[in-house]
């Protein structure tokens, strides 16, 4: 199959693809940190190169609700339209089968509910992490390995968060991929 793994430069899923056989490409406006085939650009170039599935993690950083208190101004400035506008592109595309990944946030409002949740500790990490997926013509993935949510670390303001997440202040770092959920997508859906 050709697949393209937008908005992707940590190169995990594409990697995951390519291992199966897959003619898998990622693309995202930086470079890849594993060597491989990548487009750096615009997404919207190479969206009708004839790609059989698209695989996406459209930029959160407008949408997801743990930036809530800072919506009023990005609503005024027009970054969260943006966003807005940039995911619905997105899940839209001309590509027969899609996935958007996501953290919960306002798309679940806006456009519509998610049609599945899942965590990393579902599929062999420990970590919590909930991260929603959009399909279009995809099954939901199925959980392979369920293990321990792993540690949490309250914060001095009596913040509760995933010990992992306290220990990555990179937003680079926080938005890559899980191994396991990398894995279970290729495993799972490259087999259609």
């Amino acid at each position: 199959m050709k697949i393209l793994v937008a908005c992707e430069y940590s190169g995990k899923v594409r990697d995951a693809f390519r291992a199966l056989g897959h003619d898998a490409v990622s693309c995202d406006i930086m470079p890849t940190d594993i060597p491989g085939p990548h487009y750096q650009g615009d997404m919207f170039d190479i969206i009708n190169d004839g790609w059989d599935m698209m695989i996406a993690f459209p930029p959160c950083t407008h949408l997801a609700v743990s930036g809530a208190k800072h919506f009023a101004k990005k609503r005024a400035d027009g970054r969260q339209q943006q966003g807005i506008d940039f995911f619905m592109r997105v899940i839209n595309a001309p590509i027969p089968r899609i996935a958007v990944e996501n953290p919960v946030g306002i798309m679940s409002t806006l456009y519509r509910k998610p049609d599945q949740i899942i965590q990393p500790w579902m599929f062999g990490d420990q970590a919590q992490k909930s991260t929603c997926l959009w399909l279009k013509n995809l099954p939901l993935l199925v959980p392979t390995n369920i293990v321990d949510k792993g540690e949490f670390y309250v914060s001095p303001s009596g913040k509760k968060m995933p010990l992992w997440f306290s220990k990555h202040k990179s937003a680079k770092v926080r938005s890559t991929t899980f191994d396991g959920i990398a894995q279970a997508m290729a495993n799972q859906w490259g087999n259609l």
